[in-house]
């Protein structure tokens, strides 16, 4: 029980704040209680496929290969490859992150996958697009770009400033990760 709480404990801490809400503002409560169930709910939807298609992808994509479309000596084309599967990306930032373990376990550079987090996060094509109709092309191409060489920076500084250590940690904690 007491590995269950621990392991659980920002949900567990989540049910006593909602329960606190309820029993000292019952209608802020009742609201918490919904969003908290209306966002569960959305990640039970969303999280079991992305786990199925991560599962294929690990044992359908050998090591090999993304260590030579994205690995250490990829160059442009593993950043290219990475930007390009972030802004292609369907879904919601956190479903980004266990994508982004299982490059690392399968030898993705980690300014890589760095790239496509930011990529998902920022520059998605549909959210591109509805900038485009709502602000204005000028608007859209502008913080695109800015946000291209931000991305770029964030992710080659991130690199150089991990020591050896700090990305060795990285990998073992990918390696140990199940799909």
């Amino acid at each position: 029980m007491k590995k269950w709480v621990f392991r659980y404990k920002f949900a567990v801490l989540m049910l006593f704040v909602n329960l606190g809400l309820l029993i000292a503002y019952p209608a802020l409560g009742r609201e918490s209680f919904l969003h908290t169930r209306d966002n569960t709910m959305e990640m039970l939807y969303i999280i079991p496929p992305i786990f199925m298609i991560l599962g294929l992808l690990d044992v359908w994509v050998p090591r090999e290969t993304m260590i030579r479309l994205m690995g250490e000596r990829s160059g442009i084309h593993g950043k290219l490859i990475g930007f390009l599967m972030g802004s292609m990306a369907a879904g919601p930032l956190y479903v980004a992150f266990p994508v982004a373990g299982l490059l690392i376990k399968k030898g993705s550079k980690l300014s890589n996958v760095l790239i496509f987090i930011g990529a998902w996060s920022t520059t998605k094509i549909p959210l591109l697009l509805f900038e485009a109709g709502a602000l204005g092309w000028s608007f859209m191409l502008t913080r695109f770009v800015v946000n291209l060489f931000v991305i770029l920076l964030i992710a080659g500084l991130t690199e150089k400033l991990l020591n050896a250590s700090d990305k060795e940690d990285l990998n073992k904690r990918a390696q140990t990760l199940s799909t």
